[in-house]
């Protein structure tokens, strides 16, 4: 028992470890998603992030542990989302000709973003001074998008 338990200690311990995890996790999420023929509450995205914190809940590993591996990917996240501006480059006459429903869908993210920052802090219990600074923070990814 106790060579389990040397192994895993080790392993928990190691970045690579959770960054294969990560990945592994995301891989396992996809093809659950293409099985479910690409419903959407069957997102990957949501699945491998409940897959992950599954495991490193039935673990016992701590954020720290599991973000020193996971950072790569989290270091990825900026040029992938700079990447994307070439996509949207391409698709710049489309994009125009529906820059309505493109707003409307922006804004009201943003409005959803914010009060359910607000609301969830609220319940939760936070002070007037978290549920203030969460306001503004809540609203970057739509109007980065």
């Amino acid at each position: 028992m106790t060579d389990y338990h040397e192994i895993w200690t080790f392993l928990s311990t190691s970045s690579l470890f959770w960054l294969a995890v990560t990945l592994a996790a995301y891989a396992i999420a996809q093809r659950f998603y293409k099985f479910t023929n690409w419903n959407s509450l069957a997102n990957p995205v949501a699945v491998a992030i409940l897959i992950v914190i599954l495991l490193i809940t039935a673990t016992g590993t701590s954020y720290k542990t599991y973000f020193d591996g996971a950072q790569f990917i989290h270091f990825l996240l900026g040029p992938t989302t700079v990447a994307l501006a070439v996509p949207l480059y391409d698709l710049r006459v489309q994009l125009a000709k529906n820059w309505l429903p493109i707003v409307l869908g922006l804004f009201s993210g943003s409005i959803v973003a914010i009060v359910s920052a607000v609301l969830i802090a609220g319940a939760l219990g936070a002070s007037p001074e978290t549920m203030i600074s969460l306001a503004p923070k809540s609203v970057t990814t739509p109007i980065a998008m």
